[in-house]
């Protein structure tokens, strides 16, 4: 049952393979003009990132394995002349045929079987965790792009609020209800505010050139500014979340996949210790007697034939298995820190996710709205002199 499910999934994922093949075929190279939401980059992306169109290839190549293992090994010929023919009754043998076809021990074929079609069971699993890497890395550049992109509509919002400052604080100069020092410092923060909105736009050139490269365009290629993201609210207990993760992880399944690949080759490193059948036969090529009258003269006699190979060297085997099973105990472990190490980085995640969704309540509902009101009333304080210039920028 277990090898069925096995070669289930390897038929399941040769036809994805096909049929992802005529998909990124298909791609159209104006396609990339037409990207605007994430959903748009991330399936530019798995058409035509490198690196995972390499961790493909990986897995075709893993697949083709299959066939292979399944193979008897290549019968074999051999001919023999008899330079000195040996003499007969029936008569001289002058030269013979033979072919044999070896057979491994029982069970060896199907461990063996089974080990490939556990590698490329992984395989699929890694590429699986290639995608979803790619998938992060395309998603941390593009709202970083988003992010810049709101700082630099910020940044000019706050360049022209400090101008109406300094306008107010002109008006109120030339009435001689200020000092001067408030226009300098309004144009100071003015200079300022523009330095940094010119940093913010000659950083867009990086932050694309990334994003190219994720989506293996030039890094040159225009990237226009993407949708501002929204936010959702998500709410999820941590038990849940590392059952998940536990359940889905394609680096866990991946590892689960090598332990079976591991038993599989503990049992071949156990079949090592018995022998291979040969199977053949041999043709010998007579020729008819010297003498008249022989009954059966010149018959070719056929022989037929059976070998064996013969395992003595029982120290290589036992190190064999020796060696098989400390690698299943090592994938073993390996699978429990990778358990660990998702459990640790779930736990961080989770924390992060939570504060930060605690800040943008905070900041939509509280702080911006009173930060607004902040500025109006500073404003207005600071035309009727109940406060002074310092306060009105740090209102701002």
């Amino acid at each position: 049952m277990k090898r069925r499910k096995q070669r289930a999934i390897v038929a399941v994922g040769a036809v994805v393979l096909v049929l992802a093949s005529y998909a990124g075929a298909g791609q159209q190279p104006d396609d990339a003009n037409n990207l605007e939401s994430v959903e748009d980059y991330l399936r530019f992306a798995a058409l035509n990132n490198a690196g995972l169109q390499a961790s493909f290839e990986t897995w075709k190549a893993t697949v083709e394995s299959i066939p292979q293992a399944k193979a008897l090994p290549d019968p074999r010929f051999s001919y023999g002349y008899f330079i000195r023919e040996v003499e007969t009754r029936v008569g001289p043998q002058r030269q013979k045929f033979d072919i044999m076809q070896t057979f491994p021990w029982f069970g060896v074929i199907k461990a063996r079987t089974d080990h490939a079609a556990a590698n490329a069971n992984a395989a699929h699993k890694r590429y699986e965790a290639k995608k979803l890497e790619l998938f992060q890395q395309v998603k941390h550049a593009f709202y970083e792009y988003s992010y810049l992109a709101k700082a630099i509509e910020i940044a000019n919002e706050s360049l022209e609020l400090i101008k109406h400052f300094e306008q107010v604080a002109r008006m109120k100069y030339a009435g001689a209800t200020t000092s001067h020092p408030d226009v300098i410092r309004a144009q100071i923060e003015l200079a300022i505010l523009e330095d940094r909105l010119k940093s913010l736009k000659e950083l867009r050139p990086a932050i694309t050139a990334e994003l190219n490269s994720i989506l293996n365009r030039p890094a040159s290629s225009r990237v226009p500014w993407p949708e501002s993201p929204q936010h959702r609210q998500i709410s999820i207990e941590f038990a849940k979340l590392l059952a998940l993760i536990f359940q889905n992880n394609p680096d866990l399944r991946a590892v689960d996949y090598q332990i079976e690949a591991m038993r599989s080759k503990e049992t071949l490193a156990k079949k090592r210790s018995y022998p291979n059948i040969g199977i053949g036969l041999s043709y010998i090529d007579t020729a008819h007697a010297l003498a008249s009258g022989v009954s059966d003269s010149g018959r070719d006699p056929v022989v037929a034939m059976v070998s064996l190979n013969l395992p003595i060297w029982t120290n290589s085997y036992k190190a064999a298995e020796r060696q098989a099973k400390a690698e299943l105990i090592k994938t073993r472990r390996e699978k429990i820190q990778l358990e660990n190490t998702l459990g640790a980085k779930a736990r961080q995640l989770l924390y992060e996710f939570e504060d930060t969704a605690r800040k943008i309540s905070l900041y939509r509902d509280i702080v911006i709205p009173k930060t607004r009101e902040m500025v109006l009333a500073s404003e207005t304080a600071y035309q009727a002199a109940t406060i002074d210039f310092l306060s009105l920028l740090d209102a701002q």
